[in-house]
C-alpha cells in the first residue's frame, strides 16, 4: 500500500498555499458559518458538524484526482485565510478554480493572488487540460476577479440545482481558446 497523497506547497508574496491540517478545522468551520462568506455558494450556512464534513471530502480529492483544495495561510504568522483550489467532486462537470476568504481578508487582493497561484500550478503541474470557474450570476467581486486573472465567461452550466457563469481560464501564455 502506497503513502497518503500529500498536497504540494505553493507560496505567493504573501500566502502559503498548504494542504489542510486540524489546526485549521476551527478557522474553517468558523468560515464556513458565515453568512457573508457563503451567500455566493450556495447561501446556505454550515455548522461545525457540516464544516468537517466537507473538509473530508476537499481532502478526499487529492488521493483521488491528484489535486484538490489548498489551506491559504499567511505567510508569515501561519494564520487560516480562507482556501483555494481545484474543486471537482463527483458530480462536477469540470474541474473549477475555486476560492473562497474569510471576511476580514476580503478586499486585499489576497483571492487573486491565490487564484493566479493556483491557475499556474494546475497547468503547469496537475497537468490538467482545462479549467473553469462556476460563478453565480449575482457574485460581482467573483466576476471581476476572473476577468482580472484572464478567465472569460463562456455560457452557464448548472450544478447541484444553481445556475452559475461558466468562466473559462487559459493556461497561462496561452490566451483563451474558443
Amino acid at each position: 500500500m502506497s503513502p497518503p497523497f500529500a498536497a504540494p506547497t505553493l507560496r505567493t508574496p504573501r500566502l502559503l498555499l498548504r494542504g489542510f491540517v486540524r489546526a485549521d478545522v476551527e478557522a474553517f468551520a468558523a468560515m464556513e458559518a458565515d453568512p457573508e462568506v457563503r451567500r455566493h455558494r450556495g447561501g446556505n450556512v454550515l455548522d461545525r458538524q457540516q464544516a468537517w464534513t466537507s473538509l473530508q471530502l476537499l481532502l478526499g480529492q487529492w488521493p483521488l484526482r491528484g489535486y484538490g483544495m489548498f489551506a491559504l495561510t499567511d505567510a508569515e504568522d501561519g494564520g487560516f485565510r480562507g482556501f483555494a483550489g481545484v474543486l471537482h467532486p463527483a458530480d462536477w462537470p469540470e474541474p473549477e478554480l475555486a476560492y473562497s476568504l474569510a471576511r476580514p481578508f476580503w478586499g486585499q487582493g489576497l483571492a487573486q493572488e491565490a487564484a493566479t497561484a493556483v491557475r499556474d500550478w494546475a497547468f503547469a503541474e496537475a497537468g490538467l487540460p482545462t479549467l473553469a470557474s462556476f460563478i453565480l450570476p449575482g457574485n460581482v467581486p467573483s466576476q471581476r476577479l476572473a476577468t482580472r486573472i484572464g478567465a472569460v465567461r463562456e455560457g452557464q452550466v448548472t450544478v447541484r440545482g444553481l445556475v452559475a457563469d461558466r468562466w473559462v481560464h487559459p493556461a497561462p501564455g496561452h490566451g483563451v481558446v474558443v
